[in-house]
């Protein structure tokens, strides 16, 4: 870690691997590497880096301070055996795997994991993500902390039980959200209109919870139990049972929600 500056290998080419590449080249971190078992996206990410590449794990660099594995969950354990690295520390991306998914492989680990959804064809600005770091010494999280801080203004010191846990919300509020769009979208289709129609009433929903919790913010026929609207609208759903099986779900969860708190 000569003059302060980092040095990365990049241990997968995929959605997180690529923006967390392209924040950390606008930070100037060194790359050295970048490992994908397929070696086109290797290349690709590697071209993006100005770096070597390799789909070999026998040929991954000894030389970096940090190897970021960003791969998905169920090939982690699988590459930690099959890299025979010692050196730097090793650290992974996922929100959902212990720290311990290194024990016994490696004597420097940790986790760094972004919280944010990420895409290869959108650059997305890390100055206010929140990067949850762990590490299995005091050294090792200062030298996580200090490559988080290279990147964002928001790095937060969290336990491999707290990360999952926050795992575990981000699916509910980011990819279940998100599949509701999907509904929206399909819906919208069926009357030949536009989903851009939605997009001021989904950035209003959005901008209410800076200053009001969710319960507060909460809105819509469920609340006030308007049976009128709700059937009306399961009624509509008619042809498509599991939709019209969330609506109710959604609803039933809704109105309890708010009887609950309407009585506390």
């Amino acid at each position: 870690m000569t003059n302060n500056k980092l040095s990365v290998v990049l241990i997968g080419a995929g959605n997180v691997a690529t923006q967390t590449a392209l924040a950390l080249q606008e930070k100037e971190t060194s790359i050295l590497q970048v490992f994908s078992r397929t070696e086109q996206s290797a290349r690709t990410l590697a071209e993006l880096c100005n770096c070597s590449f390799t789909a070999d794990t026998k040929a991954i660099s000894p030389e970096a301070d940090i190897y970021l594995y960003a791969v998905k969950d169920d090939a982690l354990p699988e590459l930690i055996q099959q890299i025979n690295i010692k050196t730097g520390i090793h650290v992974h991306t996922a929100g959902s795997v212990p720290i311990s998914v290194f024990e016994g492989f490696r004597t420097n680990f940790g986790v760094f994991y972004p919280m944010q959804t990420f895409s290869k064809s959108k650059q997305v600005k890390f100055d206010n993500i929140p990067i949850f770091v762990e590490a299995n010494s005091a050294q090792n999280l200062e030298v996580l902390d200090r490559l988080g801080k290279k990147l964002s203004n928001n790095v937060i010191h969290c336990s491999s039980t707290q990360r999952q846990a926050l795992h575990l919300a981000a699916v509910f509020c980011c990819n279940f959200t998100n599949h509701l769009y999907k509904v929206t979208d399909d819906l919208l289709k069926q009357s030949n209109l536009p989903f851009e129609v939605v997009l001021p009433l989904i950035q209003e929903t959005v901008d209410k919870l800076h200053y009001l919790s969710p319960a507060e913010a909460q809105t819509g026929p469920a609340v006030r139990y308007d049976t009128t609207v709700i059937n009306k609208h399961l009624n509509a759903l008619k042809d498509m049972p599991d939709e019209q099986a969330l609506y109710a779900l959604f609803s039933k969860r809704i109105h309890d929600a708010a009887e609950n708190k309407a009585g506390s």
